[in-house]
């Protein structure tokens, strides 16, 4: 019998549970398959990681626009 710790095609979003694509892979996972997918786990993780930071680090350091700091500040002021 072979472990596979990735699926080798990724189902429809449709078909996965409510809020497990908010899970990470290790939350997923129960322990027993932890222990045999560790390394690769982390090794994914990082690459998802890096290539996350790659795509949106210089948006997320772009300022705020004016127009949505006055939206916040009046939604502030109403509550």
């Amino acid at each position: 019998m072979v472990n596979h710790c990735f699926p080798a095609s990724r189902p429809e979003m449709s078909e996965y549970p409510p809020g497990l694509l908010s899970m990470s892979a290790r939350e997923r996972k129960p322990s027993s398959a932890r222990k045999g997918c560790k390394q690769e786990e982390d090794a994914f993780d990082i690459w998802l990681k890096r290539g996350l930071h790659q795509l949106f680090d210089d948006v997320a350091k772009e300022p705020i626009p004016e127009e949505l700091l006055r939206l916040l500040e009046e939604n502030d002021d109403e509550d």
